[in-house]
């Protein structure tokens, strides 16, 4: 049997935040690992975090500039068409230049123009939604083709197919219970007691942290043990008694398999790859979605709430009261943890990377006419 024809070049556009690097980093890797030869090219913005991560990783980065959608008429607005036009001209060249045979985009700012330039050569398009709902750019994306990807059910782009979310191998390949006296070590803690991991993301979360830190003592006298990851610029000294369990603070973990190897219980925002990393690893969670936005982040944790996977509590309710009266309870409970961490596996999924790598190849295959082949001029 021939094999499926794969494409020899990829350009993946996405950026901005972790939430768009992380599945295009994860997506380039599954990508390599099919065929070590692909040339992989992301293209993103001088100011994003893929400025540093996409290098590090040892993938090519072309920056475009970074085109905003105004709020409100103005100058911005007006400048908006020639800002639109000078990024459709910048993803152009680099689709040209790295001889891209299929364009992925994750959203954000560098996607749309991606997505004009790749339609104006007619090559084939991929959309990525990580959020249940979907923003602008992928709106428009999945308008131009019929190969998206959503991470979850529900969400409202035209062709949908639902993959999951493309993750990290040290995450999907985590086993919590064979590194927990290693991550113990790594944190300085102690694993005779239960742990709490509380984390806003690299950012940090102010609600997190100062109803955290008001209850420190209180966590640590109940015999709970917490592990803060607090946010660069963001940390605090935790006030303990001499006797109790530790309450570990950190600006932030590079390695969080480690902190989640540790954890019995997450608190967090509910950010779409951090909600898919908990269900991956099967970790129970209370989720406290960012109170902006248009709403995504409570809707991203609502299947696994549903399974009785986490709980969801809205951010002006995450106090110190609720912490002592909540929270403590939640953490001393073992049997339920384990229930919670069973129903969050259960809507948890580990092989989103190759689901989406299959939906590249498919849209390679099936594109016609091919790169090079009667492209419509530009």
């Amino acid at each position: 049997m021939t094999p499926a024809p794969r494409p020899s070049s990829v350009l993946l556009a996405g950026g901005g935040s972790a939430g768009h690097v992380s599945p295009l980093l994860a997506l380039a890797d599954a990508l390599r690992r099919r065929d070590p030869q692909v040339r992989i090219t992301a293209l993103g913005t001088r100011t994003g975090l893929e400025a540093r991560l996409v290098p590090a990783r040892g993938y090519e980065l072309t920056f475009v500039p970074k085109v905003t959608m105004p709020r409100k008429p103005g100058a911005a607005l007006a400048r908006l068409p020639g800002a639109l036009r000078s990024a459709v001209a910048a993803a152009g060249r680099a689709i040209d230049e790295s001889g891209a045979q299929v364009v992925v985009g994750f959203g954000g700012y560098v996607s749309a123009p991606a997505y004009l330039a790749a339609r104006r050569r007619r090559v084939p398009i991929v959309v990525h939604e990580q959020n249940a709902r979907a923003g602008l750019a992928n709106r428009l994306g999945a308008r131009l083709t019929t190969s998206v990807g959503t991470t979850f059910p529900g969400t409202d782009l035209a062709h949908a197919t639902v993959v999951g979310m493309p993750l990290r191998r040290e995450i999907t390949g985590l086993e919590r219970t064979v590194r927990r006296d290693e991550a113990m070590a790594a944190f300085g803690l102690d694993p005779q007691w239960p742990t709490v991991l509380v984390t806003g993301g690299s950012l940090g979360a102010q609600r997190l942290n100062t109803s955290f830190a008001e209850r420190a003592g209180d966590l640590s006298a109940a015999g709970v043990q917490v592990l803060h990851v607090t946010g660069a610029g963001k940390g605090f000294a935790p006030e303990v008694p001499h006797v109790g369990a530790p309450y570990v603070t950190v600006p932030y973990a590079d390695r969080m398999e480690l902190a989640y190897a540790a954890a019995d219980l997450v608190v967090c925002r509910s950010g779409a790859n951090t909600v898919c990393e908990l269900t991956a690893v099967g970790l129970p969670a209370v989720y406290v979605p960012l109170p902006i936005g248009n709403g995504e982040q409570t809707f991203n944790a609502t299947a696994v709430v549903a399974a009785g996977g986490g709980l969801l509590v809205a951010d002006a309710d995450l106090t110190p009261s609720w912490i002592t009266e909540a929270l403590i309870p939640l953490a001393s409970d073992g049997a339920r943890l384990v229930t919670m961490g069973e129903a969050a596996a259960s809507v948890g999924q580990r092989d989103a990377d190759e689901q989406l790598a299959d939906l590249v190849d498919r849209a390679f295959a099936e594109g016609v006419p091919r790169r090079g082949s009667g492209r419509s001029p530009r």
